[in-house]
């Protein structure tokens, strides 16, 4: 026991560690020991041996074992076990000599002591203790009352009042005092408290009394010092009381030398914390009431007034605080600078809660003002400024001052972070840290420092900016309208990237409001103030008005322009004297209100379109309108606004390019309208002053400024090149990525929109950069198409100013190579510089098609296509010389003008004449540009057009490739698309066919016109009114027509045939027949609008609509034509009246126009020469209705009708023309395919030049035939578009047509046309026929690649036999035929001819035609019917009909037997006449290859797609022939009095052999049954 108790006690003593745990253990230890004895278990004397062990272990061991044995004392004494006691006492008196005797005294009881022997009783004991704690704690020996011992404390105030300036220390003082204490017995407690007074009463002397205090207090317990002043602060602690400042002072001091300690003296100070942090909440909710009191709708104004007149004077009486001591003590602290004990106590109170009281603010303040003194004087003071210096503070412990902006970090950013919004106490403070973050920027963006330095500086931009969001900005928010802080702060602000400064703006707007109970008022009362201004605004009060907004926009502009803008979303008449308004407003008001823009156009909650999802929100539109106007009239930076115009389009979303459409608008001056007028048109097609001056609706003036604005903005960012790539993306994208569930009216708004901005933006890049800065950005044009994926319209658009940028360059270098002034020589450099600039494009552009593409067209052609504009082409001198004009009429109304002072007069004629010499000069630098570029083009031509496959596939790819994708790209683009063609033809380039190329474009306008875009349409229509005014230009007059047309390949009509003169012959499009071509297209244009505008389609009304209102000056010009369209327009405003108020508008306005023109519309018979009405017994009616005149890809004759008694010579005739027929249609088949247009017009003009000239001789009938009967064949070889590339929807227009001729022609085509529906009802038999037609086509297509020369050898020979046979030649021209005034007839006539006509009809061809017409008969009978103005009325002609009905249907039965015996005699027939041709006859025949040769030819040279579409055709044209034939059989009877009976015959012989042409260019297969039927006719 012993051993293992003084191991422990050992083991205890030896662990260093944790005293207190050691000491509890030894204690633990003794005591068990000790207590062992207690109860008997140990002897007393073996415990004293071991206790006499480990009292060495320790120093303080015998204190812990008195500590035992005074626990064991008191336990037992209360024990009722003698024995107990005794062992403790036994124990005790065992280790006296180890316990002094002094501390059992102290510790164990006098009882205890008594018994032990070490006191003799404990009852003197005890009142020997009671007179010695009297005399300590309760005799006074010392004195704290001034009146008990008033002469020391007067020698003690007047040592301490004493002047301290000379030699005296606080040192010596000490003494003094010390010895004052002794020889007065002063309380030392109240001395300090006398020196604490004194100090306060000078605080001058802190270097004398706080060394002073400091050496006292060794004489005094630490926490007397702040007891005497907690004391004191607790006398001020009345509700009336109020703490001296010289007190927190004293305190503030002794706690910066650390004499004491904030959390003791923190207690002694009222307000408590939660106090604090209640008033701190009251507060906020205060401030929420006034802003709800401010956005409630009162309406008793007068009452609420009152009511809060009498709350105002309450606040007011209980505006006095009680006393908050720790703010006091606070402030004090900060007035010494001693900034670690003032944060601590910040840090215990809720946010700015201490700030937000002034002294507080202004002494934090000052503080940094002394902090930052060093730096703000090295970097911060501007130029010239001299300013006020700060003097430091004088103790040395206050905050280290700033001589680097690495300080600056450290301490003052922290300081003002406390501060936080009540930054705006010091105006001159907020300035100051403004400019050091000025300075610090500057530093920050030059470069050159090291990584660690950057690193540094990285971390200061971060501060500066908190700074900036936490103070600067809500410390601007309360300052009072101050402009000069506005500025002063974007001085730093411009320096920060807009992404930063946006960022501020809106945490400034979104969330600093919300953080402090001033700024929610604040925000309510500028809110307030907004709308109590906006109410107001009018254009009349706009300088008033304006100066308020400034006023207000200063401190608060996020509030006032967010309120700004939801007035101008709901009000767009405020846009304009809100623009107005704002030129009172600051840099930095300005940017923030870029901001707001952005912000409220991104609004998520708004929704960018209409409830009718067809247009785009008017909110929208007012905030883009808005923004244009602002930003061009106020400097503001459009960096944000672009770069947010361009992330929306890179998510897909085009709405907002409406922004940038206004922007570019307002700020260039450039305008995007389809309302432009010609005269406009005309100006835009000129250098850029004369677009400026005559381009634009509005004359935008002083846009010099905006635009170079909004170009350094763009190049700064490298927006311009991104923006436009982006547009030409988005613009294809509309339709996949916007189109989805919207309105398709929408979809090609917002197509429109897009591509209208790129045109836009495109013409404000290419007019205001500079070729460098173009160069620099604009890659190659392959670059664009195949790696940027920008659709090829728009990728030439944008390098088009390139070209011409590099063209001048290179131009300009070559000129100053070579001085030579020769004109000559300026072209030759002109060219060499295009060679050298245009060769790269040329090799880039191949990339761009398939190379299948190149075999028509040269890459150098569609290089220059693509790269010229309407500036290289033609000169405007009309537009030049009409604004030259308006600006001398402005020079003499200046002159007239009495009221204008004279030196404003003189400015104003000055800047005329400028802008006049301006004008003219430009007009003479276009003049000769465009002079160049034609002789560039005249040597260019030849390698133009290659057409290595044929003319159709080379204008098909000229127009697919060039024309189409650019007509619809701009008015401009329009307008050049038309001169360019025309262009082509006058500079006779070899390959192109004038008349090919206008007659696709004129013929099949309805797929164009359905594809389009409203504005797409108004361009279309402006590129076809263009093509119509030189079309109109040439029809006019024949001198015009000779000498632009006459001689020029365009209208030439090669043959492609070998004779036996084995030459290629060429013929010309005569004038007259030109006529009818004219008149042709106008009929197509006719029947493509009636098809439109019947569909019941928005967007075919709509385009086709737009487009009739562009070409309104040329077009219609034929009266029936145009009253065609008027009824069918008329029938439009009837039905959509109601429907649908845009399409009635569109349809009333162009009614109207229409109405206007009507005067100016002339009789087709005026328009193009055709038989005379007045040669018919019977009066003809007006035929106007498309059917009549246009039959596609097919030839139409003009025959004569025998009578019935015709003579036998004529047969005979028939039946050689029949076999010549048979070789002639092998010819026509075999050779190459092109599909000729439509329209009979050319033979009958043939026939009334034939009439005329019947007198005459046989030989000058020769001659004249020689010159005048070929002209039919440019029409097939050049009108070939309309069998060419015909999608589905052609062939319902085919069977419209189909329908119309059969309304339009007289009654025996109508029977012949019910007969052949009854006996090919079926679709099976349908069916079968369309797969005949196939294999015939491609049957004969096999032919004719075998034995093309043969075949038209042996169809020469069949044509001179029959002539000779005939006796006389006789013109019939393949047909440009226009409609034809419908002859009456007798019942007994029309059978007549029916039966002719039905013997000609094959069933296959009927059945195919008539199937295909079934789908559509109904309708297109309705469309159709009001084209023609029937002789007969409708009752009759029902009847009429169902006579006729059943009469063919037994003809048609008896033909069908017939058909098997007439394909043999045929056969038999074509054999004879083979034999019987004789050889005298070839010369005549050679003179004869103008009319059937042509039409050979045409029909050789025009592929058809689909076998289907030409069977259509051609059983359209046997109705529409067959129809004629019934006109022509009464001319017949007329002509026979003034003509032999041989030329009748003759001519019936031509009649039959053009009809056998007609069907058997089916080929193949059918041409036998085609031989057979026209036997069975003779």
């Amino acid at each position: 026991m012993r051993r293992y108790s003084v191991q422990l006690c050992r083991a205890l003593s030896e662990n260093k560690s944790h005293d207190s745990m050691v000491f509890r253990d030894i204690q633990q230890a003794l005591y068990e020991l000790a207590y062992h004895v207690v109860r008997g278990n140990l002897k007393h004397d073996q415990a004293s041996n071991v206790l006499g062990d480990v009292i060495e272990f320790r120093e303080d061991m015998p204190s812990i074992l008195a500590d035992v044995f005074c626990i064991l004392d008191i336990e037992t004494s209360c024990l009722e076990e003698k024995s107990k006691r005794d062992h403790f006492t036994q124990l005790v008196l065992a280790c006296l000599y180890l316990v002094s005797d002094t501390v059992l005294k102290e510790r164990l009881d006098p009882e205890t002591l008594e018994s032990l022997g070490l006191i003799k009783q404990s009852q003197q004991f005890n009142q020997k203790s009671v007179k010695i704690k009297t005399k300590l704690f309760y005799k006074q020996q010392k004195f704290n009352l001034l009146r008990e011992e008033n002469e020391g404390y007067a020698k003690l105030i007047a040592e301490l009042g004493q002047d301290l300036s000379g030699n005296i220390t606080s040192d010596l003082i000490l003494e003094n005092i010390k010895s004052l204490i002794g020889c007065f017995n002063l309380d030392p407690n109240r001395v300090l408290d006398i020196i604490l007074e004194v100090y306060e009463c000078r605080p001058e002397y802190d270097d004398f009394f706080v060394p002073l205090i400091e050496s006292y207090m060794y004489m005094c317990e630490p926490q007397t010092l702040c007891h005497i002043l907690g004391f004191k602060f607790k006398f001020y602690q009345d509700p009336s009381g109020e703490t001296p400042p010289s007190l927190y002072r004293v305190a503030a001091v002794l706690l910066q030398h650390n004499l004491i300690d904030l959390e003791d003296l923190y207690v002694h100070l009222l307000p408590g914390d939660n106090t604090i942090l209640e008033e701190h909440k009251r507060e906020l909710m205060e401030a929420k009431q006034i802003v709800r009191k401010l956005t409630m709708v009162v309406l008793s104004s007068e009452k609420t007034e009152e009511k809060e007149k009498e709350k105002e004077k309450e606040e007011e009486k209980t505006e006095k605080p009680p006393d908050n001591q720790k703010l006091g003590l606070l402030e004090a602290l900060l007035k010494i600078g001693d900034w670690q004990h003032a944060q601590s106590i910040m840090d215990q109170m809720p946010p700015f809660y201490a700030t937000s009281h002034k002294s507080i603010a202004v002494a934090l303040c000052q503080l940094v003002h002394v902090t930052i003194e060093p730096l703000y004087r090295r970097v911060g003071v501007p130029k010239g400024a001299k300013g006020s210096p700060v003097s430091s503070l004088p103790n040395k412990r206050a905050p280290k001052q700033a001589d680097s902006f690495e300080d600056l970090r450290k301490e003052v950013f922290n300081m003002l972070c406390y501060l936080g919004p009540h930054l705006s106490h010091d105006p001159i403070l907020f300035a100051k840290v403004v400019r050091l973050g000025k300075a610090f920027m500057k530093e920050f963006q030059s470069d050159g420092s090291k990584q660690e330095d950057k690193d540094k500086m990285e971390l200061l931009f971060s501060c500066l900016l908190s700074i900036t969001d936490q103070v600067l900005l809500p410390s601007l928010s309360l300052m009072d309208c101050n402009a000069c802080m506005s500025e002063e702060l974007w001085g730093m602000f411009k320096t920060f990237p807009y992404q930063y400064r946006y960022r501020l703006y809106g945490q400034w707007k979104n969330e600093t409001y919300n953080s402090h109970p001033l700024l929610v008022k604040v925000k309510a009362q500028t809110i307030d103030r907004a709308k109590y201004i906006m109410k107001r605004l009018t254009k009349e009060n706009v300088k008033p008005s304006g100066r308020q907004i400034g006023k207000l926009s200063h401190s608060n502009p996020t509030i006032l322009f967010d309120y700004i803008l939801s007035q101008i979303q709901k009000y767009d008449n405020l846009i304009t004297p809100v623009v107005d308004s704002l030129k009172y407003l600051t840099s930095l008001n300005y940017d923030v209100l870029a901001y707001c823009i952005i912000e409220a156009l991104a609004n998520p909650e708004k929704e960018r379109m209409k409830h009718d999802d067809t247009t785009i929100s008017s909110w929208l539109q007012s905030l883009a309108s808005f923004c244009g106007a602002v930003f061009r009239k106020y400097p503001i930076e459009l960096a944000g606004l672009l770069q947010y115009v361009a992330n929306q389009l890179k998510a897909g979303k085009s709405f907002d390019l409406l922004i940038l459409k206004e922007v570019v608008q307002k700020m260039a001056g450039i305008e995007i309208t389809e309302e432009m007028t010609m005269e406009q048109l005309e100006a835009m097609t000129g250098g850029e002053q004369l677009k400026a001056e005559g381009g634009y609706f509005g004359q935008i003036r002083n846009t010099k400024k905006s635009s170079q604005r909004l170009k350094d903005a763009l190049l700064d960012h490298d927006l311009a090149l991104p923006l436009c790539l982006l547009m030409a993306q988005q613009r294809n994208g509309v339709i996949f990525q916007e189109g989805g569930e919207k309105h398709l009216k929408l979809v090609g708004k917002l197509y429109d929109q897009c591509h209208d901005t790129l045109v836009q933006f495109g013409g404000f890049l290419a007019s205001n950069l500079s070729t460098e800065d173009y160069i620099k950005r604009v890659p190659s044009i392959d670059v664009l198409c195949n790696e940027f994926h920008t659709p090829h319209d728009a990728a030439f658009f944008l390098s088009r100013p390139m070209y011409a940028h590099h063209i001048s360059s290179k131009y300009d270098e070559l000129k100053k190579a070579e001085k030579g002034n020769k004109q000559q020589h300026k072209v030759h450099k002109y060219i060499t510089a295009c060679e050298l600039v245009m060769a790269p494009v040329h090799e880039a552009v191949i990339s761009l098609h398939l190379p299948k593409v190149w075999d028509d067209i040269s890459p150098q052609f569609y290089a220059t296509f693509w790269s010229l504009t309407m500036y290289d082409l033609a000169v405007p001198h009309s537009s030049y010389d009409r604004e030259v004009n308006k600006l001398k009429v402005q020079m003499k109304a200046i002159d007239d003008n009495q009221e204008m002072p004279p030196n404003k007069k003189k400015k104003e004629k000055e800047r005329c004449t400028a802008l006049q010499d301006k004008l003219l000069e430009e007009e003479k630098k276009q003049l000769e540009h465009v002079q160049r570029v034609l002789q560039r083009l005249k040597l260019e031509k030849d390698n133009w057009l290659l057409a290595k496959s044929t003319k159709n596939e080379t204008i098909t790819k000229f127009l697919q490739l060039c024309i189409f994708p650019r007509c619809i790209f701009s008015a401009i683009d329009a307008v050049y698309c038309a001169h360019f063609v025309e262009l082509v033809h006058q500079q006779k380039t070899p390959n192109f066919s004038t008349l090919l190329c206008y007659d696709r474009v004129f013929s099949d306008i309805i797929y164009t016109v359905a594809s389009c875009t409203e504005n797409e349409a108004s361009r279309y229509g402006r590129f076809l009114c263009c093509m119509l005014e030189t079309v109109t230009r040439w029809h006019s007059d024949r001198v015009i027509y000779e000498k632009e047309c006459g001689n020029y390949p365009g209208f030439l009509t090669i043959l492609r045939a070998t004779g036996f003169d084995g030459g290629n012959k060429a013929d010309q499009l005569d004038y007259e027949n030109f006529r009818h071509v004219v008149h042709k297209w106008h009929y197509k244009l006719t029947k493509a609008s009636v098809h439109c505008l019947e569909t019941g389609e928005y967007t075919h009304i709509r385009n086709i609509l737009i487009v009739l209102t562009k070409i309104l000056p040329w077009y219609p010009k034929v009266l029936n034509l145009g009253q065609a369209l008027e009824r069918r327009v008329h029938k439009i405003c009837q039905e959509e009246k109601e429907k649908r108020p845009d399409l009635y508008a569109l349809a009333m306005g162009y009614s109207g126009q229409l109405k206007s023109r009507k005067p100016f519309m002339i009789p087709e018979n005026e328009f193009h020469h055709k038989d005379p009405p007045a040669r018919n017994a019977v009066p003809a009616t007006v035929q106007n209705g498309p059917g009549g005149a246009a039959m596609p890809a097919s030839l139409t004759v003009n025959t004569v009708r025998l009578e019935e008694g015709a003579t036998e010579e004529a047969d005979k005739l028939k039946e050689k023309s029949q076999g010549v027929v048979k070789v002639i249609n092998k010819a026509v088949n075999a050779a190459p395919k092109v599909t000729t247009s439509n329209g009979n017009s050319a033979s009958n003009s043939k026939i009334i030049k034939e009439k005329d000239e019947k007198e005459k001789s046989g030989k000058e009938k020769d001659k004249e035939k020689k010159d005048k009967t070929p002209t039919a064949t440019p029409e097939m070889k050049a009108l070939g578009k309309d069998g060419k590339e015909k999608p589905k929807e052609e062939r319902a227009n085919k069977d419209d047509k189909a329908r119309e001729i059969k309304e339009k022609t007289p009654k025996s085509d109508k029977e012949k046309e019910k007969v052949k529906k009854e006996e090919k009802a079926s679709k099976e038999e349908k069916s079968k026929t369309v797969v005949t037609i196939i294999e015939s086509k491609s049957a004969a297509e096999k032919e004719r690649e075998k034995e093309p020369s043969r075949e038209r050898d042996v169809a020469k020979e069949m044509k001179s036999k029959e002539n000779a046979k005939g006796g006389e030649k006789v013109p019939v021209a393949g047909s440009l035929k226009s409609p034809v005034p419908r002859s009456e007839a007798s019942e007994s006539e029309r059978e007549q001819k029916r039966r002719k006509i039905d013997t000609h009809s094959s069933p296959s061809h009927s059945s195919t035609v008539k199937d295909n017409l079934n789908e559509l008969k109904d309708s297109s009978a309705k469309h159709y019917i009001n084209h023609t103005t029937p002789t007969l009325s409708k009752s009759k002609e029902r009847e009429v009909e169902k006579k006729d009905l059943d009469k063919s249907r037994e003809r048609s039965r008896e033909r069908e037997k017939k058909d098997d015996k007439d394909r043999k005699d045929r056969k038999r027939d074509h054999s004879n006449n083979e034999r019987e041709v004789p050889q005298d006859s070839t010369k005549r025949r050679k003179e004869e290859n103008g009319t059937t040769g042509s039409s050979k030819h045409s029909k050789s040279e025009s592929p058809s797609d689909s076998p289907r579409l030409n069977e259509k055709e051609k059983e359209k044209n046997k109705s529409k022939s067959s129809g004629k034939e019934k006109g022509d059989s009464i001319k017949a009877e007329k002509m026979e009095k003034s003509s032999s009976g041989s030329k009748k015959e003759s001519r019936h012989d031509k009649e039959k052999t053009e009809k056998k042409e007609k069907r058997d260019s089916t080929g193949g297969k059918e041409e036998k049954k085609h031989h057979k039927s026209s036997d069975k006719h003779r």
